[in-house]
């Protein structure tokens, strides 16, 4: 674990001193920003909407407005994290040291939840101005986090193993940005469906995971699989370092 932290403190590091990672934040504000103003200004003219909707509800998964950017992130955060490596030629030295895959996946995987969690930082700025001109339920709002870290746990994991597999880093967006849209768009097809198909489509679509997390319904068996799913993306990169550590 040593080794992992010391990987760690390394990733975190070269984030921050590469001007992409301030692009990215910089871009994401803007973006997240607009989308909150748009709804903000849709409930602002329809004030006759109720129910348990509100700009907060709808800014945390509940538009495409949240989706379509995280996709198009999620890829750019994490495809340098080993196509860059081996672009510099820094991957092998690297892999003959006396770490462990485990280690170096791990170490890079918590890097990228870092930087996950420095982007969502700013949108506290939405619950504040929310704050001062209505009333907002923090649990609901702690639940809408919760739900958007539960997202990062596996969209981190699986943009690495896109840059784990890809040549370079821009095969690594393309590829991550490909499997994270199947996932999504095999989760939104349960709208479609109205047998015991709809019920798994259901269980696998983060738009539904975030529409109950950002209520404040807190449901274990989504987070279990934010977990199976990060779990299983930072195996298959351990596997696949072995198979280039062993073929190399």
């Amino acid at each position: 674990m040593r080794a992992a932290l010391t990987i760690a403190k390394r990733e975190v590091r070269s984030y921050f001193v590469s001007p992409i990672a301030y692009v990215l934040l910089v871009a994401w504000v803007y973006i997240t920003g607009l989308s909150f103003y748009l709804l903000v200004t849709w409930f602002a003219t329809n004030p006759s909407t109720g129910g348990s909707n509100n700009p907060l509800t709808m800014f945390f998964g509940q538009t495409v407005l949240f989706w379509i950017p995280l996709l198009l992130f999620a890829p750019v955060m994490t495809m340098r994290l080993f196509a860059a490596e081996r672009a510099s030629n820094t991957l092998e030295p690297l892999m003959t040291a006396p770490v462990s895959e485990l280690s170096i996946v791990l170490g890079k995987y918590l890097a990228s939840l870092v930087f996950w969690v420095v982007l969502w930082i700013p949108t506290l700025l939405y619950v504040w101005i929310v704050s001062r001109y209505g009333d907002i339920d923090l649990g609901v709002v702690a639940a809408s986090y919760l739900g958007v870290f539960g997202v990062g746990l596996w969209y981190m994991a699986w943009g690495m193993l896109a840059s784990a597999v890809a040549s370079n880093q821009v095969v690594a967006a393309v590829l991550g940005f490909f499997v994270l849209g199947a996932f999504f768009v095999l989760g939104i097809a349960e709208f479609v469906h109205y047998d015991l198909t709809r019920e798994i489509l259901g269980y696998l679509s983060v738009w539904s995971h975030m529409a109950d997390f950002s209520k404040g319904v807190v449901d274990s068996r989504y987070l279990v699989f934010d977990l199976t799913m990060a779990t299983l993306g930072v195996y298959l990169t351990v596997q696949v370092l072995s198979w280039r550590r062993i073929s190399g």
